[in-house]
């Protein structure tokens, strides 16, 4: 057994937020858990070609919305998953940030960064 908190592992800047990696692939859970913060009033547009992703709201609100124009509307105590390595638009709303808490399977190494741009979604 292990334990980890918060404070003890280095906030990510992922492009419009930041992410705190709490388990990764090298504590060999076989899944990444990560207490994800999206900045008030920003748009990402995102993919994971190869983890599928769970996440779960904490606190705040906004969407999510997929390219199918499938949208949910994310409030404390719902939860989204991209079981289909789905492109998808996440937003926080224009007043509060958004927390997650993010589920990937398999796990990330812990240092991957969004690049975020107009030209299309971001990967890895």
């Amino acid at each position: 057994m292990f334990a980890r908190s918060r404070e003890e592992v280095a906030s990510v800047e992922w492009g419009n937020g930041t992410s705190h990696r709490l388990l990764v692939e090298e504590d060999n859970m076989g899944f990444a858990l990560a207490h994800t913060l999206v900045r008030a009033g920003t748009e990402s547009r995102l993919e994971y070609r190869r983890n599928l992703e769970a996440c779960y709201c904490i606190k705040g609100s906004g969407t999510v919305e997929d390219t199918e124009g499938n949208v949910v509307e994310l409030r404390p105590g719902v939860l989204y998953a991209l079981n289909n390595h789905d492109r998808h638009y996440l937003r926080a709303s224009d007043d509060e940030d958004l927390e997650l808490i993010s589920v990937f399977n398999p796990p990330i190494r812990g240092d991957e960064k969004h690049i975020l741009s107009d030209a299309g979604f971001s990967s890895y």
